[in-house]
Order: C-alpha cells, then structure tokens, then sequence
C-alpha cells in the first residue's frame, strides 16, 4: 500500500489534532490576533483563488487524479498553491491562538511541508504520466510550493478563468471553518483578559 495515497485521503482530517491543542492551550493577544489572522488571511485568499480556478476537482478523497493540466491563476506562480493556502491558514491561525508559541505553529509548519511533500510525490507522478508533453515544461518553470515573481505563460492545451461563485460553492466548509475558529480564538481573548 502506498502510504502517501492514505494521506492524501486523510488529508482533510490531519489538522483536527493541531486544532484541539491550538484552542485548549489559546492565549491569544491583539498582535497576535492581528498577525495570525493577516496569514491566515493570506492563505485562505490563495485557496480561494485556486479554487475559483481548479473547482470542485480539489475536494476528491478517493485517488490522486486530474483531468486537466491547470496553469491560470495562481498556478501560474506556485504548482500548489491550495497546499501552500492551507500551511499559511494553519500557521497563521495558530499565530492567532498563541498557544504554545512559538512550538506549536512551527511543528504545524513542519507537519504540513512533510504532509504535502508526501502527497505532492504522488500527485506529481500521476500528472507526468496524464500530461507528459506539457507537465515537464511547467515544473522547470514553476516552482513547488515557494512562488515565483512572474506568472509562468506556457503553451499549454487547457486554459480557465477563475468562476469566483464556483469558488464560494467549493471552499464554503473552509471559509465557514476558518470563521468559526477565528470567533472561538477572539472569544478566548475577550475573556482570557
């Protein structure tokens, strides 16, 4: 059995046990609210972004799979920017928690980058094989998971543009859990005080 598979499929529910600890260890201040919730911020942006660009094709569970090459949009500048939204949305909101400061968003961070390693391995292998003339040229020029400067214009046969209503129908579980966090984590400092 290949262990990234039950990853990927277990990917949806590996940050329950950083989120348990995050909220019963809060201490949460307003720079840390401010800070933790700007990444936050940022992260949920850029999968929101994808999303609108990707659609529901990036909430399977079952196997690694794609029916399309996509390079628009943020996938222009980062070959996995819903991975690279999510590590910024975890850390960030950990930030926002102050709990266990600084340990505990740094092991989030270093959990998600082996988490997504993993699962980008195996992802990786099934787009060489589906998109062998075009995947080669995209992954010299764009990187993994840190983002380039420019977008990246290659000559590719699938093209998209971001459907912002598709993205909402898609990433509403996210957004409605990143809301329900950041209350949870303010009613912790109002009354933490």
């Amino acid at each position: 059995m290949d262990i990234r598979l039950k990853i990927f499929e277990l990917r949806s529910y590996t940050p329950i046990p950083f989120i348990i600890v995050m909220l019963v260890y809060a201490q949460p201040t307003l720079e840390t609210l401010i800070a933790g919730f700007a990444l936050a911020s940022a992260g949920e942006a850029l999968r929101f972004w994808g999303v609108a660009i990707a659609g529901s094709e990036t909430r399977t569970t079952g196997n690694v799979g794609a029916t399309n090459l996509i390079t628009d949009g943020p996938f222009g500048y980062v070959r996995n920017p819903l991975y690279v939204g999510n590590i910024l949305m975890y850390v960030g909101i950990g930030i926002m928690s102050n709990a266990l400061m600084p340990w505990l968003p740094l092991a989030a961070l270093l959990f998600f980058i082996v988490q997504y390693q993993l699962i980008v391995s195996r992802e990786e292998e099934h787009l060489r094989q589906a998109f062998a003339d075009e995947y080669p040229s995209y992954v010299e020029h764009v990187p993994r998971f840190v983002p380039r400067l420019t977008k990246y214009v290659g000559e590719h046969s699938f093209h998209r543009k971001a459907d912002f209503q598709r993205g909402f129908q898609s990433e509403t579980r996210t957004l409605q859990a990143f809301a329900l966090l950041t209350l949870i984590i303010f009613v912790q400092y109002i009354f933490g005080r």
